[in-house]
């Protein structure tokens, strides 16, 4: 089993960015959505609020915070699926499959060795996301008639992709963020919202391998055989939009209690506990489920990608060629 991690961690590491290339515009979208206070909302739906990215901060700023995305998700997922493999290892020592709470077990702990890279890296990412729509926020006055729309829009267009913000002073970059924070917060201040991003990643983990790991299971023709490629895509995609889903609040008050700029008049958090009251009483119930469907579009392809990357089996075949081969002997 061990020899296959070399090669699990590069199917992890390429799905990944495969996987973030594809759907980082949709996790955009997501971010901005989950951050509108009603009254303020600056975007209808998700399709909106990417057609108002683009014309505002032109197509990279669909990709505002990738640079750190990808970066960090190659550690991200080899951190998950590590520890998934060796706790399922240990898990089922005595010879016999493993049960479903053993399972669970197994994701949760992955899930928990995750958030080691993930808060941080979800924490800058935000930042940067966020930008555009807290810019937004403060010209929307402005904005109101088409006219106006068009003789406003034609100048900031340009300050906006060299990251100068007109109005908004603004970090520009993720390791200035990161920088201000260690220095006027240290570590903690990159590891804010860590409790909200274990509320989410555990749970995540818990619901998502189980439920993979039995989906594709029904897919397998004979136990001996692996389950049919498309199979393996689509377990994928189930389970993760499921587990996405069902997760969506805490990743709501996740992305809340990380985004440091506040746009005016909204409210400020105390912690998981006080920012659930507060999203509860002043926006309701429904208020958790933002971003819902973005964050399934965004899940799904993620999980299918990073499966049919196991099946075809990228690592084992870079491995195989290459003078690293001593390493999977």
């Amino acid at each position: 089993l061990n020899n296959s991690l070399p090669a699990k961690l590069i199917n992890g590491g390429i799905a990944g960015i495969v996987g973030v290339t594809c759907v980082f515009p949709i996790d955009l979208a997501k971010t901005r959505l989950q951050n509108q206070r009603p009254g303020q909302q600056v975007y209808k739906s998700m399709m909106d609020c990417l057609v108002k990215t683009v014309r505002s901060e032109g197509c990279f700023g669909m990709y505002r915070g990738a640079a750190v995305n990808l970066t960090l998700v190659t550690p991200e997922k080899a951190i998950k699926l590590a520890a998934n493999d060796l706790l399922r290892h240990h898990l089922s020592k005595d010879g016999k499959g493993l049960t479903v709470f053993k399972e669970m077990l197994a994701g949760c702990g992955a899930g928990m060795c995750q958030v080691v890279v993930t808060t941080p890296m979800e924490m800058l990412k935000i930042q940067l996301q966020d930008a555009g729509r807290l810019a937004a926020q403060q010209q929307k006055p402005v904005m109101m008639s088409s006219a106006k729309l068009v003789a406003t829009n034609t100048v900031p267009s340009r300050s906006f992709n060299s990251g100068a913000v007109v109005s908004a002073p603004r970090a520009v970059s993720a390791t200035q963020i990161a920088k201000e924070l260690l220095l006027t917060q240290g570590i903690q201040g990159l590891y804010k919202g860590l409790g909200a991003t274990l509320m989410r990643d555990v749970p995540f983990s818990i619901v998502y391998f189980p439920l993979f790991a039995n989906l594709n299971h029904l897919g397998k023709p004979s136990p001996e055989e692996s389950s049919p490629f498309y199979w393996a895509f689509l377990s994928g995609c189930v389970a993760g939009s499921t587990a996405a889903v069902a997760v969506n609040p805490c990743d709501v008050v996740k992305t809340r209690l990380q985004s440091l700029n506040k746009g005016a008049s909204e409210e400020t958090y105390n912690g998981v506990v006080d920012c659930v009251s507060k999203i509860l009483r002043k926006e309701g119930p429904s208020a958790f489920l933002k971003g819902a469907g973005c964050r399934a579009l965004v899940i799904a392809p993620l999980f299918g990608i990073a499966q049919v990357m196991y099946f075809v089996g990228v690592g084992e075949y870079i491995l195989d060629n290459s003078p690293l081969s001593f390493l999977a002997a």
